[in-house]
């Protein structure tokens, strides 16, 4: 989610855009906190006030418009979100890091997400940021406090304010050197840091992540529908997927990375440094394998995915996904799966899995 660069306030007026920081020295407490987040593996570090988030009111009007879903938890807290002085009481800084998780694609019949082809990025990141306020929160009448996906914070229009990237038109974060492969933390404290200048947009006339999005879901240049997003559908959506989108979905079992494949400031990625995010040798993004999925059981799912994010969307959700993929690119040999899935406890997949075999046996794959 995001608003135009030019985004009008609550009173029709254009919001002017933020400048370079002014005023202030830079700080040895800002020096030591960069350097230290680099000594601990964070791929990049910015700092920025704790101000009035600047799309406040866009991101109101996005979740009123029922754009988020059923993410009724965006909903939730708009004051808070609005102002991180109201989530930490006193706050005077903001610290945006994150993490690089770019890596190859997997080969396989399904795909999965880069950033869940290996371990829960929360926990990766979390400890990294922990291990940072924890020497914030040192300094003599400070606090701090940690988030990773967990508070209410719009960390994207936060990163941008604090020169991490930009918000691009898919609405996902750009580094001008790592491109669109970045996951976010924040740290609010109460100490006051030299902010860094905002990132400006480098979007230009390029429009590449809109053609490319199967779904639609980018309706506009930086304006998301959330319930078009293969990302949701795959993931945050509990339910069935609605039949129209199933066969845009493809071979995607879980997530989506299209609009960031396509965007041309990828010729800067590079894989990550983080070995906990890199996907296992030999194992093709767990999803070669399509047929095990559908048959694994509530004890190996656990086990299998424990670390992984792969483990929110449940077990019923992934074998909801799978079918869909099968039912995409399936064959007659991907039919007896099916039928064994269409007999499964779970009301979600019989349904899915049903939806396949019509799909594959409508394409003339077998004769009937």
């Amino acid at each position: 989610m995001n608003a135009p660069p030019d985004e009008v306030d609550e009173g029709g007026r254009r919001a002017p855009r933020a400048g370079p920081a002014q005023g202030l020295r830079r700080s040895p407490e800002s020096v030591a906190i960069k350097a230290r987040a680099a000594a601990l593996g964070l791929d990049v570090c910015g700092i920025t006030s704790a101000d009035p988030a600047r799309y406040a009111a866009f991101y109101r009007q996005w979740t009123a418009e029922g754009r988020a879903g059923e993410m009724q938890w965006l909903a939730r807290e708009p004051e808070r979100r609005a102002d991180p002085r109201a989530v930490l009481s006193g706050a005077r800084s903001i610290i945006v890091a994150g993490l690089n998780y770019w890596q190859p694609q997997p080969k396989g019949r399904g795909r999965i997400a880069r950033y869940a082809l290996g371990e829960d990025y929360h926990h990766v990141l979390l400890e990294k940021l922990e291990a940072l306020a924890a020497e914030i929160g040192s300094s003599p009448g400070a606090s701090a406090k940690v988030y990773v996906d967990t508070g209410p914070v719009l960390e994207k229009p936060l990163a941008e304010r604090a020169g991490v990237g930009w918000q691009g038109k898919s609405t996902m974060l750009i580094h001008t050197k790592l491109g669109p492969w970045l996951v976010l933390g924040e740290i609010l404290t109460t100490l006051e840091l030299e902010p860094d200048a905002p990132q400006r947009d480098h979007c230009g006339s390029c429009s590449k992540c809109i053609e490319a999005c199967p779904t639609g879901a980018i309706t506009a240049p930086y304006q998301l529908d959330a319930r078009r997003c293969i990302a949701y559908l795959t993931i945050e959506l509990k339910g069935s997927i609605p039949e129209e989108l199933r066969p845009l979905i493809g071979n995607r079992v879980y997530g989506c990375d299209e609009c960031l494949d396509v965007c041309p400031w990828n010729r800067f990625a590079r894989t990550t440094r983080e070995a906990r995010f890199l996907a296992k040798p030999g194992d093709d993004g767990e999803c070669d394998q399509l047929h095990a999925l559908l048959e694994i059981s509530p004890a190996e799912f656990k086990r299998r995915f424990a670390r992984s994010p792969i483990l929110r969307v449940k077990r019923r959700g992934l074998l909801r996904n799978v079918c869909v993929v099968l039912g995409n690119i399936g064959t007659a040999d991907d039919l007896p799966a099916l039928r064994r899935a269409e007999q499964h406890e779970e009301p979600l997949v019989r349904e899915h899995a049903a939806w396949a075999i019509g799909r594959i046996e409508k394409r003339g794959i077998i004769k009937l």
